[in-house]
């Protein structure tokens, strides 16, 4: 007996047009898809996880931070920060200290050798983004940079907001 393959009816109507919000919205997504692609293969070429990644670019960014600091700033629970730190320190690329006064209080840091591996993951990031947009003007990046930045603090304002019940 042949196998058949079920067709949509002819008389189905055409999927209706996304308004321009759920546009950004799906072009958001495929963002945040090659987002992750880039970080995954820089991440293995460095030789380290993807989820270690963010967390050792917001190290160099902050300086020594509290630990809590760090997951607010990577925006996960703080026992999601805790073992990707805890990873990174038995790798030799964090430093983690207690607080003389609050010994409960953790705060992190690059070590040099984080550092130098920070430095070579910004070479590999100055390396995508030459090749990526290498067909942009300067002030087209600029544009698109304030653009997304904008939406940034847009999506982020929603999800810091209280939520109501309903």
């Amino acid at each position: 007996m042949p196998v058949t393959t079920p067709v949509a009816p002819a008389s189905a109507p055409p999927a209706p047009d996304p308004s321009p919000a759920a546009s950004l919205i799906r072009a958001l997504d495929e963002l945040a898809r090659a987002q992750r692609e880039s970080a995954v293969r820089i991440a293995r070429d460095l030789d380290i996880p993807r989820s270690s990644f963010g967390l050792l670019r917001t190290l160099q960014r902050c300086g020594p931070v509290p630990l809590g600091d760090v997951a607010a700033r990577l925006r996960v629970d703080l026992s999601v920060a805790s073992r990707q730190v805890s990873h990174l320190v038995e790798a030799g690329l964090v430093r983690r200290t207690v607080d003389d006064d609050d010994r409960r209080a953790r705060t992190v840091e690059l070590t040099d050798a984080g550092r130098r591996l920070v430095l070579r993951a910004y070479d590999h990031i100055d390396a995508l983004a030459a090749t990526t947009f290498a067909e942009w003007r300067e002030d087209e990046i600029v544009e698109a940079t304030r653009q997304i930045e904008r939406v940034a603090a847009a999506v982020v304002a929603v999800h810091d907001a209280p939520r109501t019940a309903g």
